[in-house]
Order: structure tokens, then sequence, then C-alpha cells
């Protein structure tokens, strides 16, 4: 489904039109404590789902917040994908979705294994995936080093649908 887009700030409500002229409206915003979403297709709120169906590239979410493990890949569907949510850095590497996983959405804490743990031994196992890593802290560090490492991008929560968007399309060019 070919989108055109208007860039919005958190809060607004962007309007994507699709080719089938399919209207979704959504408000989103993803804060410290996961993504807060509430959509409509074509007026049906309930309905968003059944509705965009997801046939894209497979983008997989650790993360061990809930909330976000349950909103985000919503948010993915919406934008076209197909999401995999996975509670922590072990579940995910013991899963028979890294071969086929085009990018990673990584959390930066998280209990045992970390988001740059996880990186690493990716590395160690030579399995390329792209990674976006995302955190609530504010280390102005962090982003420079992990981007240095080979993340393709580290967004700061609270961020918007169209940061996450972008860097999305940046890591599947990437993959």
């Amino acid at each position: 489904m070919a989108v055109s887009r208007r860039r919005s700030m958190i809060g607004q409500e962007p309007v994507l039109h699709s080719q089938s002229h399919l209207q979704l409206t959504a408000q989103r915003r993803v804060g410290n404590h996961g993504v807060i979403q509430t959509c409509a297709v074509g007026g049906h709120p309930a309905r968003h789902k059944e509705s965009v169906k997801n046939k894209g590239p497979l983008i997989s979410v650790v993360d061990d917040d809930e909330s976000v493990r349950e909103s985000l890949p919503d948010l993915l569907r919406l934008f076209g994908f197909s999401p995999q949510a996975f509670s922590s850095a072990e579940e995910f590497l013991a899963s028979d979705q890294i071969g086929q996983t085009m990018c990673l959405i990584l959390d930066i804490a998280m209990p045992g294994m970390t988001g740059p743990d996880l990186q690493r031994e990716l590395k160690v196992r030579q399995i390329e995936i792209p990674i976006i890593f995302m955190t609530a802290g504010r280390d102005d560090t962090v982003r420079p080093r992990l981007l240095k490492e080979g993340a393709v991008e580290c967004l700061f929560k609270p961020f918007s649908d169209l940061d996450l968007l972008d860097a999305l399309n940046t890591a599947l060019r990437v993959n």
C-alpha cells in the first residue's frame, strides 16, 4: 500500500491516504511508559487490525515493558509491517524469527541481557540485522556510541510515529 503523509508532531493527528483511498487516522505518542495509540480506519476505531493487512517485512520488537510489546506492534501493523514482540533478548535469541527479522527495535535497558548486549551477541554470531534502539534515558553519550557500534538509529522517548517510520525506512534500505 503506497502511503503519502504529512509530518506531524506528537499530539497532532496525522492523516495517511493510501492509493485505495482508505483513510487511516491515528493519534499516537510513544512515551516513557510505552506507546499510547488510538486509531480509526474508515471511521471504525475497533476495526483497524482487521482492515489493515500486513504482508510487509518482519520487524521484531524486544522490550521488557509489556505496554510497549502490546502497542508498538499495532503501530507497526498500521505502517504495513509484520511485527513480532519479545519480552527479552534471550527470548528473541531462542526464537526461530532471527533469520526472518528485517529490522530489530530494541530497548536499551532490560533485565538480564541488555539491548547493547544483544547487539554484541548478534555480531559474535555473525547475524546482521539493522537495529533501532529506543530508550527513556536522556544520556547524550548513548546515541553516538550506539550509532558507532552499528545501530541505524537511537530514538529517545517520547518520539513521534514519523521518527520511527523514518528510522524503519533507513533500516530497511541498509538491509
